[in-house]
């Protein structure tokens, strides 16, 4: 019978072939990806980019490396390409001039305390403006997000807020997914996040993001539809000029794998094929899941 070392050498072992497997499997599908991109070019309009965590103090795909997070920001802030969330509506809805370039938005889902501790000092050493997506009750009861992510506190948001380049959007509540609440239910996430974080910035939040990038039912879409200006999916490509849905953002991942070479192209409005895979795992994914 094998010893408790031996066994946790296997399971050590067994682990790192695991995320070995799936680190080849993602870099493959990235390469089909951009293989994808050179049949069907992305076409111009404003990128959105999505991150959750940065400082890897969870080792997952959505918890990036401070140093490459600085790279990323460093580098699209002397593209001079970033803009703000009304910024990027503007400019997708025509009220202002399309330009030469092809904007980029940077928002945050969730509300984990790195932002504030990491993320913030980044982007304003650079003067680079984010949305960050809130779910406030973790930041009432703080109950930790998935992966030992301690929230925010709200005196952190405050002060993010203050910096004069953050900006604050609803997540829901709870974390809800809206694919799968009724119709009251859905309104009492969306009202009472826009509560909380009146209460506790006195503003209330004029964008929103969907929850695991999983559309509502119908329902919910009209109560988003009718509290919010935006809202924002998933999508991993351009959001095109006077061609775009506000309140279907598509928004393009950025993953501890993606380095600087895939960030690029994601930037770029690239690797569209790597998120419709994505879309529909995670439709699997969350079955019966409720938040």
């Amino acid at each position: 019978m094998p010893t408790s070392s031996a066994r946790r050498i296997t399971t050590t072992m067994t682990s790192r072939l695991a995320e070995g497997i799936k680190l080849g499997i993602g870099t493959g599908i990235k390469a089909a990806a951009a293989t994808a991109d050179r049949a069907r070019p992305p076409r111009s309009g404003v990128t959105v980019l999505i991150y959750h965590r940065v400082g890897r103090g969870a080792q997952v795909e959505m918890d990036l490396d401070a140093h490459i997070f600085e790279r990323q920001i460093s580098e699209l802030a002397e593209g001079g390409r970033v803009v703000d969330i009304d910024q990027g509506l503007a400019l997708l809805d025509g009220s202002l001039p399309e330009p030469a370039y092809n904007p980029v938005v940077i928002t945050f889902d969730d509300g984990t305390s790195d932002f504030a501790e990491i993320s913030v000092p980044i982007l304003v050493k650079y003067r680079v403006p984010a949305l960050l997506y809130v779910s406030t009750e973790f930041l009432d009861s703080r109950r930790e997000f998935p992966y030992a992510g301690t929230p925010l506190t709200w005196n952190a948001a405050r002060e993010s807020i203050a910096t004069g380049l953050i900006t604050l959007g609803s997540h829901t509540h709870t974390h809800a997914l809206l694919d799968r609440v009724d119709a009251s239910t859905a309104r009492d996430e969306l009202d009472r996040s826009i509560e909380r974080l009146g209460e506790e910035t006195g503003l209330a939040p004029k964008h929103f993001a969907y929850p695991k990038a999983l559309l509502g039912t119908p329902a919910a879409a009209e109560l988003v539809r009718e509290r919010f200006v935006s809202a924002s999916l998933s999508g991993t490509k351009r959001n095109v000029f006077l061609e775009t849905d506000p309140y279907r953002l598509a928004r393009s991942p950025i993953q501890a794998r993606d380095g600087m070479h895939w960030f690029r192209r994601k930037v770029d409005g690239g690797l569209r094929l790597e998120d419709d895979l994505r879309a529909r795992l995670n439709r699997l994914r969350y079955r019966g899941a409720s938040e």
